[in-house]
């Protein structure tokens, strides 16, 4: 693969992962659909959208349950999240603990950081504190919680998924099953936490975010990932959250504030220092 091919499809997973945060904000902020029902249309349209691109009869051998559920997880927590979180923020908090999962599984696991590495990885903390420590600009204390637990379950999602087979196929499966779950799961939500019908615009909104940033934008992370080293990738991720801020500002309408952006630098930064040192 091209290094010019490589660039391209990196470029494109990227945005579609900012693009993911910037519909879901603009999907739920204004009530335009509820939580549950953005996670359940989403998982449901991205697992016909694979389904198709992988084929059925090879989407019915892959994938797991406990994976599944971990999709579920991240894909609950994150709408949930965004009824109060920032697009940015949320983006923040969720590819932060992403990286402090994966990294703290590495350690349980028997790996050793160096010097530096701990460094990072005590920056990036300090950069969460910063950013969600009370204040007047502070985020919501429950969407930071559960874009918190969004991004450790993707982290488990995404430890599971290394050298489980076939990404694309495996991706397939997983949300297939994920999508029967979620399914299984709306009665009794939606008895806790009623919703009231989804608008046109907000079902187009989860469906850009199902079949084309999720299910499109999956199967080209994983084309990617062919050409990209482990660090390359985490540093590639780090650009989400600036992304997502951006379009938050440009499409939502959001405000940067001082406090995001200061931590911003900090909690990249410190990840960045993590990754890019590698580990012994």
């Amino acid at each position: 693969m091209t290094g010019g091919r490589i660039f391209l499809l990196t470029a494109l997973a990227l945005m579609a992962f900012a693009a993911n945060s910037v519909l879901a904000r603009l999907a739920l902020l204004h009530g335009e659909i509820g939580p549950w029902g953005f996670t359940l249309i989403r998982l449901v349209s991205g697992a016909v959208m694979l389904t198709v691109l992988v084929g059925p009869a090879k989407v019915r051998r892959a994938g797991n349950w406990v994976s599944a559920l971990a999709l579920v997880a991240y894909a609950g927590f994150f709408s949930f999240a965004y009824l109060g979180l920032p697009t940015g923020t949320g983006a923040l908090i969720l590819f932060a603990l992403v990286q402090i999962t994966m990294v703290g599984t590495g350690l349980y696991q028997g790996e050793r950081l160096n010097g530096w590495q701990w460094i990072g990885a005590g920056l990036a903390m300090l950069g969460l504190v910063a950013l969600l420590g009370p204040g007047i600009d502070a985020p919501s204390p429950l969407g930071a919680m559960a874009m918190a637990l969004s991004g450790v379950s993707w982290g488990v999602y995404s430890v599971r998924g290394r050298g489980a087979g076939d990404p694309g196929q495996n991706t397939a499966g997983n949300f297939v099953r994920a999508a029967l779950m979620a399914s299984l799961l709306a009665v009794p939500i939606f008895l806790i936490h009623p919703e009231t019908m989804p608008s046109t615009n907000g079902i187009w909104l989860v469906l850009a975010s199902g079949v084309i940033t999720s299910g499109l934008g999956y199967t080209i992370w994983y084309m990617a990932l062919k050409g990209l080293s482990a660090s390359r990738a985490g540093i590639a991720q780090l650009s989400v959250p600036a992304l997502a801020a951006a379009a938050g500002v440009m499409v939502v309408g959001e405000a940067l504030t001082l406090r995001f952006i200061l931590s911003s630098f900090i909690i990249l930064g410190g990840i960045a220092l993590v990754t890019l040192r590698g580990s012994k």
